[in-house]
């Protein structure tokens, strides 16, 4: 008989130490670690198990998450069948989360994995193993969280001592000797802040000046040796530092503040003027939104997820509507999305037919009824809208869709032998004309009705004359009012000279000496 092969079983050690403390001494928390695991692997040659030479060991991560780039690894390295059996020191090494525990047991199930403490000799193959395994790890999480308790309460104790406890520096101050002190350069650039938000009331206005002026939030480089900072404010970062009772010389601690041991960089009637002007801007921005005629306020972006706000445009006594992308307020313009202002009447209705198209049966809601019921966000792309809907419907809906091209020059009308590139009439001409031609047709009702020209006079304020000379504008032919509305007249054009026009509408071109 021939003796069957003895099954080779490849065993890989894990290690993990929250903090790292110690790390840099010559035997260390993590070679204990391995040394005992490699060992209780070499006491099993005679089952075949053979240690592989890759390490896993995750030096300052907390075992409350499975985020740790060592485990990862190790992981993948199970789901590529390259590991048989996974040895720690202890179980909590693992994790120290019941739930995370549930989820790598049954990882290593289906990949046929098992699992080994070498402090505590557990196979989790069998039943037993499980239940105290379990049982360990609840004792284990249960420790964790009595753990973290008693920091919240230190640090909470702390805070209402006004004592720092570290954290982010804020924007000022830096730490000496565990200690918040101010420092001169930035505590200037704060103390400009609140004056200058005082002064022009809009966040803004007020970022798009401290651009101008080269503010920017400070340079900060990170454990992992990443940097960040070292760009200009946004509306968010001003609000938190106006808002931010830590300039006032306290610290604060969920939802309250407590006097603290640094120095105040803002005086307290600067900052409560500055609070005052926030809250007034706040809730007038909420009157404005509620009275806004803008269906899709509060719910447009742009493709760059940058929120578009409405915004208005008067020419004449006509008002337009348009929605425009937030940043362009903000003077960062580079950032808007391929759409960055269009119609708001023209976008409204897309998004209306779309809905009305897609829901029939709320056909008898109103549109804003509609947009709120239906219509949670809406994303505005080069070509297409896509409108997301509330969080009881799952599907999408897409609608192609440009915004118009821009006009081009409006084309004026050219006088015979000229050109049709000759300058339009002047704003303010058109406006007494086209007011001349009003009174005129008002006037001429009054006369046919029986008023006399005198009493129309006497009324009005004006001369007879004056009253005479207006009447018959009331006569000009429908295009020529046309072309004066769309200032599309030459330049010249007045209402002396076109005080008393031919009846014949043809022939009124002839006397403007215009080509139709």
């Amino acid at each position: 008989m021939i003796k069957p092969a003895a099954r080779t079983f490849r065993c890989a050690v894990y290690t993990r130490v929250s903090t790292e403390h110690g790390l840099e001494q010559d035997f260390n928390s993590l070679d204990a670690q391995r040394e005992a695991a490699a060992a209780y692997v070499k006491s099993q040659a005679h089952e075949g198990w053979r240690l592989i030479k890759e390490s896993f060991d995750d030096a300052g991560f907390s075992g409350g998450s499975l985020e740790r780039p060592a485990l990862q690894r190790l992981l993948a390295a199970i789901r590529s069948k390259l590991i048989d059996v996974v040895v720690v020191y202890k179980v909590d090494r693992l994790t120290r989360s019941l739930a995370d525990f549930a989820k790598l047991v049954e990882i290593f199930d289906v990949e046929g994995v098992s699992f080994v403490s070498v402090t505590q000799s557990f196979n989790t193959t069998t039943s037993m193993g499980r239940l105290t395994l379990n049982m360990l790890l609840s004792f284990a999480q249960f420790e964790r969280e009595v753990t973290g308790e008693r920091i919240r309460d230190k640090l909470a104790a702390s805070k209402r001592r006004g004592i720092w406890v570290g954290g982010i520096v804020p924007l000022g101050y830096e730490v000496r000797e565990r200690k918040l002190v101010v420092r001169a350069d930035e505590a200037q650039t704060v103390r400009l802040m609140f004056e200058r938000y005082l002064a022009l009331g809009s966040l803004p206005t007020l970022q798009r000046e401290l651009r101008e002026r080269g503010v920017i939030t400070r340079h900060r480089v990170l454990s992992s040796g990443r940097s960040i900072g070292g760009v200009p404010l946004t509306n968010g970062p001003l609000a938190h530092i106006l808002r931010n009772r830590l300039y006032l010389g306290e610290l604060n601690h969920r939802g309250a503040s407590y006097p603290a041991e640094h120095a105040p960089i803002v005086t307290p009637a600067l900052f409560d003027a500055v609070q005052e002007k926030l809250t007034a801007n706040r809730n007038g921005e909420r009157v404005r939104r509620a009275a806004s005629g803008a269906l899709l306020i509060g719910r447009i972006f742009d493709d760059r997820g940058n929120r578009m706000t409405p915004s208005t445009a008067k020419k004449g006594s006509i008002r337009y509507r348009y929605y425009v992308s937030s940043v362009l307020a903000q003077g960062r313009k580079s950032e808007a999305g391929a759409i960055a202002r269009l119609s708001a009447p023209e976008i409204e209705a897309s998004v209306l037919d779309a809905l009305r198209a897609a829901y029939p049966d709320d056909a008898d809601l109103c549109d804003r009824a509609l947009i709120e019921a239906r219509a949670e966000r809406v994303l505005v792309r080069a070509k297409s809208i896509l409108v997301h809907p509330g969080s009881d419907d799952g599907h999408r809906i897409e609608v192609a869709w440009s915004p118009p091209a821009r006009s081009g020059r409006r084309e004026i009308l050219a006088a015979n032998g000229g050109t049709n590139h000759e300058r339009g009439i002047k704003a303010e001409a058109r406006i007494v004309l086209l007011r001349s031609i009003a009174l005129g047709r008002r006037w001429l009702d009054e006369v046919l009705a029986g008023t006399s020209m005198d009493e129309i006079a006497r009324r009005e304020g004006y001369t007879k004359q004056h009253v005479a000379n207006n009447i018959p504008l009331a006569f000009l032919a429908p295009d020529v009012v046309r072309a004066i509305i769309d200032a599309r007249l030459p330049r010249g054009i007045s209402a002396r000279r076109i005080a008393q026009p031919e009846l014949d509408w043809a022939r009124q071109w002839e006397m403007l000496g215009i080509r139709r």
